[in-house]
């Protein structure tokens, strides 16, 4: 089967909740709705105090080009406009709805039956698209319209469709192609009239058999949608591994997957997209596994703003020893200060880990045997930038490509001496953006 060929490694898969069929979470009650969701400016408020909103009223708008409108998940009373600990903990502001009952906007269509025909032109489909606030929920966030407009200067010929939830523990993907495939399938001929192309695949690991079997009945029914089965290897699912495994084109430093003809969106954005111009329905809930140490590992459809606590507690509540939590999964996740922080639109998991597993493991000497080498997707040398970046020497770390670094985690996945090598990493990324603005 396909896979790339530089680095990757092969962590436990533990998809405890590959088995639990999407639940729909409970109405929180309060939600609070950030106006950071996205890759970008932050949304601006066009609501106040005191204001009644429906679910999927605008209540925030896009203040640049890169940036993303927001609507309400719920309706109720909006009782504040003030900051709140997100993932990143930082305070960011956001927006807090007391819930009062539930009800929707008239425009939004919510009968379940599929809707086939888009009679939309490739324009109005990227404008709604940006009206509903879609961006990429695989983590990264970015709004999708912007990447849909595509400059004048690239040709796009193929889209790919990221269904590998290589993540370790992460089911929410899996669930949506066994549960929404059809609606998936619609989302990707959605985004083909977008982008004007002719071939779209999609790319789904071999530890998903019967989602690869679910989609690829469906898009033998769609001429140009093929099914790519691929190998196990983490991080299969980045966007330059993913495209050189599935068309074997690669991505040079510094450029992007526009560069090479190909546009990449999530199984999930993939969905929230075909509701958007299908059903006029914004990006108002998603689905997230939240799995580890609970009583049961489950996959919930849950409306943005609903507090992480209450998904443990409908999971069953915490087992004993609870050492760490983190949004996302293993690899590339960050551990949260606590349960009360709120899903976003780019939560795809939460993970519990037990206080043994969650210790790190005692630093040590790097012996020079370059496993994080072998292991780095990127073709970096982590364990010199790692030194670099203690030693503030931006220059050189720059010269030596950091900034290609997809933070994923493999370098200190694979290191024998426990060095926090993706923590310098990221600092020295970090560092390195903060040095770039004040120029």
């Amino acid at each position: 089967m396909k896979t790339f060929k530089l680095g990757g490694v092969h962590p436990s898969g533990n998809k405890l909740s590959a088995g639990s069929q999407i639940q729909t979470s409970a109405l929180p009650t309060e939600a609070i709705i950030p106006l950071s969701q996205h890759i970008g400016a932050p949304a601006k408020p066009i609501v106040a105090k005191g204001d009644k909103v429906k679910v999927g009223q605008l209540i925030a708008e896009a203040s640049s080009f890169m940036s993303a409108n927001i609507h309400s998940s719920v309706s109720g009373t909006v009782s504040k406009i003030e900051d709140t600990i997100d993932v990143t903990g930082y305070k960011r502001p956001a927006i807090y709805i007391t819930v009062e009952g539930d009800e929707w906007d008239e425009s939004i269509i919510q009968k379940k039956e599929l809707l086939n025909n888009c009679t939309l032109s490739a324009a109005d489909i990227i404008a709604k698209i940006k009206d509903m606030g879609i961006v990429g929920m695989g983590g990264a966030t970015f709004p999708t319209h912007v990447k849909l407009n595509v400059p004048t200067d690239k040709k796009i010929d193929t889209l790919i469709v990221n269904g590998v939830e290589c993540e370790p523990f992460l089911t929410a993907d899996h669930r949506l192609m066994l549960e929404h495939g059809a609606e998936i399938v619609l989302g990707c001929k959605i985004l083909m009239k977008a982008l004007n192309v002719q071939q779209t695949y999609i790319g789904i690991e071999s530890n998903k058999p019967d989602a690869i079997e679910n989609l690829s009945s469906i898009a033998s029914n769609h001429l140009g949608i093929e099914v790519v089965p691929l190998k196990m290897k983490y991080p299969q699912g980045g966007e330059k591994q993913l495209i050189e495994a599935i068309v074997g084109r690669k991505v040079q430093s510094g450029k992007l997957p526009a560069d090479v003809g190909v546009v990449v969106q999530n199984i999930g954005t993939v969905f929230a997209v075909y509701e958007a111009v299908q059903k006029n329905k914004p990006l108002i809930e998603r689905v997230i596994t939240v799995t580890g140490e609970v009583k049961k590992p489950s996959n919930f459809l849950v409306r943005i703003g609903t507090p992480m606590a209450q998904l443990v507690e409908q999971a069953g509540g915490y087992n004993n020893n609870v050492g760490k939590i983190v949004a996302g999964g293993p690899m590339m996740g960050r551990a949260i200060v606590n349960d009360k922080i709120p899903v976003t639109k780019g939560s795809s998991g939460l993970l519990i880990i037990s206080e043994d597993k969650a210790e790190r493991g005692e630093e040590k000497d790097c012996i020079r045997c370059s496993k994080c080498v072998s292991a780095c997707p990127m073709g970096l040398e982590p364990y010199l930038l790692s030194t670099l970046v203690e030693l503030k020497n931006w220059e050189k770390a720059a010269q030596l490509h950091i900034m290609d670094c997809i933070e994923c985690g493999c370098c200190t996945f694979s290191c024998p001496a426990n060095r926090p090598l993706i923590d310098l990493l990221k600092f020295g990324k970090f560092s390195l953006r903060k040095q770039s603005t004040k120029k």
